[in-house]
C-alpha cells in the first residue's frame, strides 16, 4: 500500500458547492479493478475517478469511472473535473489546446480555455441518435408526465454513451416546481436499459437559455446536480431536431437549483451538430490516499 494524490473536487460551478462532486485518484495503475470499486464504494461519491497512463500515444491519460456499486463507461462530469486535475497535478499537458482522454466510450477531445481558476474545459459529447420520438398514450412515461404541459419538441428517447429518455417542458416554472413519481421513473429506467427521465425548459430567466433537471433513477440516483452526459443529449436532440433553431449553436445551462446546488454548465454545438459541454471547476480537497492495492 502507498499513498496516491487525491482531489475532491465541485464540477460545473463558480464556486465550491454549487456543482456535482467528483473525486480522483491519480497515477492509479497499480490499483486493481476491486480495489477501486472498493475505494469508490468507501467514498461514498457518485462518482470517483482513475488517472492512468494511456494505451495508446494517441491519448492525453486513460480513464476509470466508477459509481459506489459499479464502473461506468462515460460520464460529462467525472471526464471535466478529471481533465481538471490532470492539469493541476501535472500528470499531462495539452497539445494545442486539447487533451484527449481514453475512456471505455472511445478517445474523446477535451478542449482547455483559459488559466488556473478561470478555466473551462470543454467535453466532446460522444456521438448521439435519437432512438425514438413521441410518447406512446399507454405507457409510463405518458402517465409521469401527464400533468406536465409539453414544450415544443416532443419526448425522445436518446443514445449517446449513455441512454435517457428526455421531455421538454413548456414551462420553467412548472419545471422547477416538478414532484416527479421517482419509483416510476426508475421503472422507465430498467425497463429501457436508460439511465432515466432528463427534462428541460427554455429559460427567460437571466443568465441561462435552458433550464434543465436530470432524474438518473436507473442507476439509483434521485436526482442529478449536474450531469455533462445528459446536457451533450438534450444539445444533439436539439440540433437534430432545430438546425436553424435560436439554440442550434449553443447555449447556457442552469442545473441542480431544486436540490440546493447551482450549476452553470455551457454548451457549444458545432455546424457539423458535434457537441461540446462545459464550464468550470473548484477544487475542494487536495491530499493523499492510502488504500490496498488489491483485495
Amino acid at each position: 500500500m502507498s499513498s496516491h494524490r487525491f482531489f475532491q473536487l465541485d464540477v460545473f460551478t463558480r464556486r465550491p458547492g454549487g456543482g456535482n462532486p467528483l473525486g480522483v485518484v491519480v497515477a492509479a495503475d497499480d490499483w486493481s479493478d476491486a480495489a477501486m470499486q472498493a475505494f469508490a464504494k468507501w467514498t461514498d461519491i457518485v462518482e470517483t475517478t482513475f488517472l492512468l497512463r494511456p494505451t495508446t500515444v494517441a491519448a492525453s491519460y486513460r480513464l476509470r469511472i466508477f459509481t459506489p456499486s459499479r464502473e461506468i463507461a462515460f460520464a460529462g462530469h467525472p471526464s471535466i473535473g478529471s481533465a481538471h486535475v490532470a492539469l493541476l497535478s501535472g500528470f499531462c499537458s495539452p497539445n494545442d489546446g486539447v487533451l484527449i482522454q481514453e475512456c471505455q466510450a472511445g478517445l474523446l477531445p477535451i478542449r482547455v480555455e483559459g488559466e488556473s481558476d478561470q478555466r473551462r474545459l470543454f467535453i466532446q459529447a460522444p456521438k448521439a441518435s435519437v432512438l425514438k420520438t413521441g410518447i406512446e398514450s399507454k405507457s409510463l412515461l405518458a402517465t409521469t408526465l401527464k400533468k406536465v404541459k409539453l414544450g415544443k419538441l416532443p419526448p425522445a428517447f436518446v443514445e449517446g454513451g449513455r441512454r435517457w429518455w428526455l421531455a421538454e417542458f413548456a414551462d420553467v416554472g412548472a419545471l422547477r416546481a416538478w414532484q416527479p413519481d421517482h419509483a416510476s421513473i426508475r421503472k422507465i429506467a430498467l425497463d429501457s436499459d436508460s439511465l432515466g427521465l432528463c427534462v428541460f425548459a427554455r429559460s427567460d430567466e437571466p443568465g441561462q437559455d435552458i433550464v434543465l433537471r436530470a432524474f438518473p433513477a436507473g442507476v439509483g440516483i434521485v436526482e442529478d446536480p449536474a450531469s455533462g452526459a445528459a446536457n451533450g443529449l438534450v444539445a444533439a436532440y436539439i440540433a437534430h431536431a432545430e438546425p436553424g433553431g435560436p439554440l442550434a449553436r449553443g447555449y447556457t445551462v442552469s442545473q441542480g437549483r431544486e436540490i440546493g446546488h447551482d450549476a452553470e454548465l455551457t454548451v457549444r454545438i458545432d455546424a457539423d451538430a458535434t457537441v461540446w459541454v462545459g464550464g468550470q471547476t473548484q477544487t475542494v480537497i487536495s491530499g493523499e490516499v492510502e488504500w490496498p492495492h488489491s483485495p
